[in-house]
């Protein structure tokens, strides 16, 4: 037993004093909680359970430190639309006041107090996930405007019970984006690079060493990105990024080029470290597959003395391999996660619907009619 705070909301006085259960991770705990108590309240009712959506345990990622924030028993139980309300009423008839030691209704910040199985139905469920339900198939601009964190706490988790089989097909088409938004997202990516790469140059060359710095740590997330894309791995928010990025194959390589790219103390050092980064990437992009092979070796910027990938070649390697008219048609934005980092847009899916604007313009065919 330790005495961190009550699970579910931050500590309190009395929390210092008030022992809670041994660390569990949160799929563990919520697995024995779907056996032992949710399962038996459904019965033979067909219904999926599983542990979704938000929070770092859906990425393995929850630890002790984790409980004292938003954390415990809870899970999402799908049903036909017409069982909901019972399923919701028989579940809550049986849910106990505790679980393996910790409470099943628990609330943190302004969330108020309350038991955490939410019952419902699984298009309703993936629409305020995703913004769009996905249970027939996504559009290519469903694709666009999905934050990569939102399709992660579909196709992460844990799922305990899929009668219907749904979840688990729904889960399994969204496991990566369709051929040619991959092409063109990494594109989209290797453009980024491309507008910027030479700057760390220029910069230092005019004594900014700051800003040096800063468009070089601007473009190592983005060569850290780009590994994501070409290793067809969605890409988790901020608190997660580095350590989602080292459990990518080979990053530790790259991660130790970036890591001198970082710390380097001159402008030569910082580019000898961007050289060896740049032509990692794009050695990896050639394995990939993607395009034609592209040669990886850095070159002279316009014959200015800074050297850099010349990114744009991958760009027109990726858009010769793009075959939807749509697609091509697009400035080189990217998806809304490659548009905007901010969190109070891509963690809301009514925020990120607007950004649709971006893509649906006048001047681009709708080629696909209204998705």
């Amino acid at each position: 037993m330790t005495t961190i705070p009550i699970a579910g909301r931050r500590p309190t006085a009395d929390d210092q004093t008030r022992a809670v259960p041994e660390f569990e991770p949160a799929v563990e705990l919520n697995a024995a909680f779907y056996r032992e108590v949710v399962a038996p309240a459904i019965g033979d009712d067909r219904h999926a359970a599983a542990l979704l959506g938000w929070g770092s345990e859906i990425l393995g990622y929850d630890s002790e430190r984790s409980t004292d924030h938003g954390w415990g028993p809870r899970l999402e139980v799908f049903v036909d639309p017409a069982r909901v309300a019972a399923t919701r009423t028989a579940i809550e008839a049986e849910l106990p006041d505790t679980f393996h030691g910790w409470p099943v209704r628990y609330g943190w910040d302004d969330v108020p107090v309350e038991h955490r199985v939410v019952v419902t139905d699984l298009g309703t469920w993936l629409s305020a996930q995703l913004g769009c339900d996905p249970t027939d198939g996504m559009a290519v601009l469903d694709w666009l405007c999905t934050p990569q964190q939102r399709l992660l706490g579909v196709i992460r988790g844990a799922v305990f019970h899929d009668g219907p089989g749904e979840l688990t097909r729904v889960r399994r088409e969204l496991t990566w984006y369709p051929d040619d938004v991959w092409t063109w997202l990494v594109a989209c990516q290797w453009h980024r690079i491309a507008q910027e790469e030479a700057f760390v140059g220029r910069t230092a060359e005019v004594g900014d060493e700051l800003g040096s710095r800063l468009v070089a740590a601007h473009i190592a997330r983005e060569l850290m990105r780009l590994s994501f894309l070409l290793q067809r791995t969605y890409a988790p928010y901020a608190k997660w990024f580095g350590t989602a990025f080292r459990q990518l194959d080979g990053s530790d390589a790259l991660g130790e080029q970036l890591d001198r790219v970082l710390a380097a103390p001159t402008d030569d050092a910082r580019e000898a470290a961007l050289v060896e980064a740049y032509e990692a990437v794009a050695r990896r992009h050639n394995a990939a597959g993607i395009t034609e092979p592209v040669d990886p070796s850095v070159q002279p910027f316009y014959g200015r003395p800074f050297r850099v990938l010349m990114a744009d070649r991958f760009v027109a390697a990726c858009l010769e391999r793009v075959t939807d008219p749509w697609l091509r048609a697009l400035p080189l934005v990217g998806s809304v996660d490659q548009v905007s980092d901010s969190t109070d847009v891509l963690s809301v899916p009514g925020r990120v619907a607007k950004l649709r604007t971006l893509y649906e313009g006048e001047q681009f065919p709708d080629v696909h009619g209204d998705p």
